[in-house]
């Protein structure tokens, strides 16, 4: 008779598809971003520059734990994200992420201590033969908000040395717990491909969304647009730096 080993096979907390990410990136002081940033990380410049991305997608499919929630499978999701290094792991850092659902939001911030909060959100994605149109709208404090992204078909794979692949593929997530102690947790999935841009629009009013220090955002355009088809991705649980 053999004896098989035990093994310790790490399994994702959550899994679910990201689909259709837009990514509006723009160059930030990184006097701005010093405030958010863990202690034993530093931020990942590209070019001498920092940088902060508003993104937003679309959740499907998603389960915790392999379970299935109903209501809570498919939602939209806009997050504002900067760039960041710990040694060899490139992740990234959230300055607030909004979600429809509250129960969404309050399971994020329990176990990830991530900072979610409750908006209403609605997202359409209009494919057509030569076309992929995305348009996100957030209510926020009275005022609406709007992100447009529409891209050519057929999608590619940008290089690794590119723009493109440094704005999107990032592994590792980073924030604080409660003590502000350093968190890290591991995000999987494919290299994604992206659509060429065709057009894009921003109606925005950055310092009733984030606070006055991002105001100026308002008059600038962003350093880089993307349209990132996504996959499937495996969120896996957290532990301290």
């Amino acid at each position: 008779m053999s004896i098989v080993p035990k093994t310790n096979i790490r399994r994702p907390f959550l899994t679910a598809r990201w689909s259709n990410l837009a990514i509006l990136t723009y160059e930030v002081p990184p006097a701005l971003l010093a405030p958010h940033l863990p202690a034993g990380l530093e931020l990942d410049s590209r070019r001498g520059s920092a940088f902060a991305s508003l993104v937003a997608f679309d959740f499907e499919d998603t389960r915790v734990r392999g379970v299935a929630w109903p209501g809570f499978r498919r939602f939209p999701e806009i997050n504002l994200r900067f760039y960041v290094r710990q040694g060899a792991r490139r992740g990234v850092v959230f300055i607030r992420e909004f979600v429809p659902q509250p129960f969404v939001s309050w399971l994020a911030r329990a176990i990830y201590n991530e900072p979610y909060l409750v908006a209403p959100i609605e997202s359409g994605v209009a494919e057509e033969e030569h076309v992929v149109v995305t348009i996100r709208g957030l209510r926020w404090r009275g005022r609406s908000h709007a992100i447009e992204v529409t891209g050519h078909k057929p999608a590619f794979k940008p290089g690794e040395d590119s723009e493109e692949h440094f704005f999107k593929e990032h592994q590792w997530g980073f924030g604080r717990d409660r003590r502000g102690r350093t968190l890290v947790y591991e995000v999987r999935h494919p290299v994604w491909d992206v659509y060429p841009v065709r057009s894009w629009s921003l109606d925005f009013d950055w310092a009733q969304v984030y606070g006055p220090a991002w105001g100026f955002l308002s008059a600038e355009k962003p350093a880089s647009v993307l349209l990132a088809a996504g996959s499937p991705v495996s969120v896996y649980p957290r532990s301290r730096l």
